[in-house]
């Protein structure tokens, strides 16, 4: 590429006005008129009425044509793991949403099998999740405190607290929020509002998450310590609380806080050997599933709760709640709380969606994912789970474990609905504490975000800005506050994208109207997609698809030859012999109608955030793998200024994409192509 750069040509022409650039590039002026747009909006056909059908309910165009033989042993070893990874995360975040533990299995059950139905990721792992779980926790613990439940015992002539009554008003308070939420993301996508996540810049989602974490693990101390310290709410509770635990430190019970070291230290130690043996064992070692089994059994053994004082799990129902409609009174006390969690929910999982979507070459539909997520839970609500999200953990262990479709989540839910029908009720004597160091273990990689503060310095020092701007409101604030006031305070404005193509012969170039960051990044790359006349997923999936088939298909002739060398004493094959070898070509003939380079004229832009340059990155990668050249003109200096920053030059990746005018670039690619065609008639 750099050579080629460097070859000589001219560059001659006239001064150019925008006339005479439209006349050249035949920019498109065409309009469509309003009642035809409505028209074609509301016309209804066979053809059309499938496709909205299939687009509603996806298993019913993916799941008849499931390949058994490909994916379904994958599939089984990844449910089966996932859902025994459900059980303790479920249990253990059912005590952030301060509900009974068993109510944590249900939210593993329910909104597994609703999203298995209507969701479009193959890989991401639905179910309870920290921060949303800490969310629901501020919401019900602020509805119904342990004050409203004192009553006084006669006996001790003490005040103690009605448990039962507290517990079914709390998960009453948590089913109207969760039913709330699911009504919201209905609604969003419904009305084509999945590009609400571009609100949620990558800084901003990251440093919200850590502040929560530090929430979360703020809020299991009381279960680490054995000790009850008062529920505070609004600005600055966080710091209210940490001094009352401070003040109760002296009445630890011992041997709760015991339990919680051993467990912690246990699972730390567990979870690096399982790093260790890697790809070396088909399937990780469930540590959390051990660890919840061992301190059962000696809670049990040695009645830790009647001897020692130590607080367990308790009564754990057999079977499934019938569905009951969330309390109509609660929701406008939670309105507010509901949309919080709607965004918070559906941000992480179509982020994480997008990252497997994007690795194995398909696509998701991000207003699908909306409406798949608001079924999960609004019907979840009905029967009495909580907020449900994607969980990083479980999801890399689906994919590591070799899921490769939604069955797998299904299947998941099955070993939940197993151990909730006829085994919950053995883990009635598993002390909390050993979920709330099952909690602060989960939470490790949430802490390593911190990381990201040095990084940001280097690279973007306003995504710095936001990281760290969103994690002290966090910290200070609720979480569902905090991140309210984030969004407040950084003034975020979103700018609707007008772009246009033009179209040399070969080349393609795109502007954008609008400067490109966060917000619009992915709308950028949509457009882009859109205008360039084919889709890039499918010809990338198609590609991954013909190079696994080389790949069998070598594997497959590796094993003939290996078979005939051994039947012929290991002779080498003759040339006769080896012409007889099929080859399946990855890189066939080049599709003509293909563009041979986009340029992508960055004139209006003066300033791009690590979002957009990892778009852009992107672009180059994605467009690159099926031949098509992408290179970058009219850049700023501060623009060029923001790539190198944000670390988008490489040894491979060099400042020669980048033109100076779209002219320049133009020019570069029709020399390109003209020497690609000499060298290929020779």
């Amino acid at each position: 590429m750099a050579e080629r750069r460097r070859m000589s040509y001219s560059v001659h022409r006239e001064v150019l006005d925008e006339e005479a650039m439209d006349e050249m590039g035949q920019k498109s002026v065409s309009k469509t008129s309003l009642r035809e747009k409505v028209k074609k909006t509301v016309r209804c056909s066979g053809p059309r009425m499938k496709s909205c059908l299939l687009g509603t309910v996806p298993i019913m165009s993916w799941l008849p044509r499931y390949p058994i033989k490909e994916n379904a042993l994958g599939d089984l070893i990844s449910g089966i793991s996932v859902g025994i990874m459900q059980l303790p995360q479920g249990m253990a975040y059912a005590l952030l949403a301060s509900v009974p533990p068993v109510f944590g299995l249900y939210s593993s059950f329910y909104p597994v099998l609703i999203y298995f139905i209507f969701g479009t990721s193959k890989h991401i792992s639905l179910g309870t999740y920290a921060v949303m779980s800490v969310m629901i926790g501020g919401v019900t613990e602020r509805l119904a405190p342990d004050s409203d439940f004192m009553t006084w015992d006669n006996v001790t002539n003490t005040s103690i607290i009605d448990t039962v009554a507290r517990d079914e008003e709390r998960v009453r308070v948590a089913a109207a929020v969760t039913f709330i939420s699911g009504l919201f993301q209905i609604l969003l996508g419904l009305v084509q509002f999945g590009f609400v996540v571009t609100y949620l810049s990558e800084p901003l989602v990251r440093g919200y998450t850590t502040g929560a974490a530090i929430h979360v693990i703020v809020s299991q101390l009381k279960y680490t310590f054995g000790i009850s310290p008062e529920r505070h709410s609004g600005p600055l509770s966080l710091i209210y609380t940490v001094l009352e635990i401070c003040y109760l430190l002296p009445e630890t019970n011992i041997g709760t806080l015991v339990a919680s070291i051993i467990t912690t230290l246990g699972l730390i130690a567990a979870k690096e050997f399982n790093a260790f043996l890697g790809k070396r064992i088909p399937i990780p070692i469930p540590v959390e599933l051990v660890a919840i089994i061992i301190a059962t059994v000696i809670s049990w053994q040695f009645d830790l709760q009647q001897k020692y004082g130590v607080d367990v799990v308790g009564v754990i129902p057999s079977g499934l709640q019938p569905p009951v409609f969330p309390d109509a009174s609660i929701f406008g006390q939670v309105i507010g709380d509901g949309f919080a969690l709607a965004v918070v929910g559906y941000g992480i999982a179509i982020s994480l969606g997008r990252i497997f979507a994007l690795k194995y070459g398909y696509k998701v539909d991000s207003n699908q994912e909306l409406i798949a997520l608001g079924l999960s839970n609004s019907i979840g609500g009905i029967f009495q789970c909580f907020s449900v999200s994607c969980s990083m953990s479980r999801t890399m262990v689906q994919e590591s474990t070799g899921g490769k479709t939604q069955v797998a989540g299904a299947l998941s839910a099955v070993v939940i609905l197993f151990i909730t029908l006829w085994i919950g009720s053995l883990f009635e004597d598993l002390p909390k504490s050993v979920l709330a160091a099952i909690i602060y273990v989960n939470l490790h990689s949430m802490m390593k975000q911190f990381l990201d503060i040095p990084a940001l310095w280097k690279s973007n020092r306003v995504d710095m800005l936001v990281w760290v701007a969103t994690f002290i409101l966090t910290l200070l604030l609720n979480p569902d506050i905090g991140l309210a006031a984030a969004h407040f305070m950084l003034g975020y404005i979103y700018v609707f994208t007008i772009n246009y193509v033009r179209q040399v012969p070969g080349i393609l170039i795109f502007r954008s109207s609008a400067t490109l960051y966060f917000a619009n990044a992915e709308m950028y790359q949509d457009a882009l997609n859109s205008k360039s006349g084919f889709d890039i997923t499918k010809l990338l999936s198609a590609k991954k698809k013909l190079e696994a088939k080389k790949k069998r298909h070598e594997k497959k002739e590796a094993k003939r030859v290996k078979k005939e060398l051994k039947q012929n004493g290991n002779r080498e094959p003759n040339m006769e012999e080896q012409n007889h070898v099929s080859v399946i070509e990855v890189d066939p003939e080049r599709d003509p109608s293909l563009p041979r380079a986009i340029v992508l004229d960055l004139g209006p832009v003066n300033f791009l955030d690590t979002v957009a340059v990892k778009t852009l990155r992107s672009i180059r990668k994605d467009y690159g793998e099926i031949g098509v050249e992408v290179v970058l003109a009219g850049c700023q200096s501060s623009v060029v200024d923001n790539l190198q920053t944000a670390g988008f030059f490489n040894d491979k990746v060099t400042k020669s994409c980048l033109f100076t005018t779209v002219h320049d670039a133009v020019l570069y690619c029709q020399s390109a192509i003209t020497q690609s065609a000499y060298y290929s008639m020779l």
